[in-house]
C-alpha cells in the first residue's frame, strides 16, 4: 500500500438522511460513492489508492443492497487488511421520525413493496441490526432537519488539524423520557428524580438555557451532587473507553420533557468536562417540543 486514505462507511434506516450525510461528505472533499456491491468494495478502494488526488472515501450501504450485504463483513474486514481505518456511521430514527418523513414525501419505502411502510420498517431494522451492531458512530437523527444532520456529520469528520482526531469525541445530549430514548446514546442517566421547574408557574414557558432556570435547578444540593459525581465517573471511564480504541461516546440525561432538569445539567456538565477535554459537543433533542 502506497499509502493510508480514509474511509467512512454511511448505512442506515432508510428515511434517516443517509444521502443528506452523503453529502456533507461530499463538502468535506471525500469521494462519495452509494450503494456499490460490497464485493466491489475492496477494488473500489485499491483504484483510490493509486489516485494521488483521493485520501477520503465514502461509502453508502443500506438494504438495497440485498443480498450483496451478506458480503459486508469480508469486504470490511479486506479494506481494514489493505492498512485503511474504516469509520462506521449508522444513521437511526425512530419509528414516528421515519413514518412522517415517507409520508411527507410520498417516497415508497424500499422494502415496502405491497405492504405497509410500518412493517417496513421494521423488517429494516432487523436486516441491519448486525451492521448497526459494528457501528463506531450511531446518530440519531430523529428531531434533525437537513440542515442539522449535515452539520452534525462535517462537525464529526472534520479534521481540524490538532491531532484531536485519535481522541475519543463526548457528546452530551438532554432529552425527555416521554419522546422515548435517543437511539444513539451510549450512557442515560435519569435526573426527574429532581424538583420539576415546569410546575414553578414563571419558569414553565422558559428552557434550561435560561438563568432563572439554572438557578432553580441547581440551588438543590442533589443537582450539585449529580454534577459531581458524573464527572467524576466520567473523569475515570473515558481514558479506559479511549484505551480500548472507543472513537465517540453519547452521554445522555433526561428528565420529563427535555427542557428544563436535562438541558440544565447536560450545558453544567459540559463546562466541568472542558475544563479537562476542551470541547464537548452539546445537543439538546427535545427542547424545541
Amino acid at each position: 500500500m502506497s499509502r493510508q486514505l480514509r474511509v467512512a462507511l454511511v448505512s442506515g434506516l432508510s428515511g434517516s438522511g443517509k444521502s443528506t450525510a452523503i453529502h456533507a461528505l461530499e463538502d468535506l472533499g471525500f469521494y462519495c460513492i452509494d450503494n456499490l456491491p460490497a464485493e466491489l468494495i475492496p477494488r473500489f478502494i485499491e483504484l483510490c489508492e493509486r489516485s494521488e488526488e483521493m485520501s477520503q472515501a465514502a461509502l453508502g450501504i443500506d438494504s438495497r443492497g440485498g443480498q450483496f450485504l451478506d458480503a459486508l463483513p469480508r469486504a470490511l474486514e479486506e479494506v481494514r487488511g489493505l492498512g485503511h481505518p474504516v469509520e462506521v456511521i449508522f444513521l437511526d430514527a425512530d419509528d414516528a421520525a421515519l413514518m412522517r418523513r415517507f409520508s411527507e414525501t410520498r417516497r415508497p419505502h424500499p422494502l415496502a413493496g405491497e405492504g405497509d411502510v410500518a412493517s417496513a420498517i421494521r423488517r429494516e431494522r432487523e436486516d441491519l441490526a448486525w451492521l448497526r451492531g459494528q457501528a463506531d458512530r450511531i446518530i440519531d437523527t430523529s428531531a434533525y432537519n437537513g440542515h442539522q444532520l449535515r452539520a452534525a456529520v462535517k462537525a464529526l469528520f472534520s479534521d481540524e488539524g490538532d491531532g484531536s482526531q485519535s481522541r475519543l469525541r463526548v457528546q452530551l445530549v438532554s432529552f425527555g423520557f416521554k419522546h422515548g430514548l435517543p437511539a444513539d446514546a451510549d450512557l442515560v442517566w435519569d435526573v426527574r428524580f429532581l424538583p420539576n421547574p415546569f410546575y414553578v408557574e414563571e419558569l414553565r414557558p422558559r428552557t434550561g438555557r435560561e438563568q432563572e432556570v439554572k438557578d432553580y435547578v441547581l440551588a438543590h444540593p442533589a443537582a450539585t451532587r449529580f454534577l459531581d459525581l458524573a464527572r467524576e465517573f466520567l473523569d475515570f471511564s473515558l481514558p479506559h473507553y479511549e484505551r480500548e480504541g472507543k472513537s465517540y461516546l453519547t452521554v445522555a440525561i433526561g428528565c420529563t420533557g427535555g427542557h428544563h432538569r436535562s438541558v440544565v445539567l447536560v450545558e453544567s456538565l459540559a463546562q466541568l468536562l472542558e475544563e479537562t477535554r476542551g470541547e464537548v459537543t452539546l445537543r439538546h433533542r427535545d427542547i424545541e417540543r
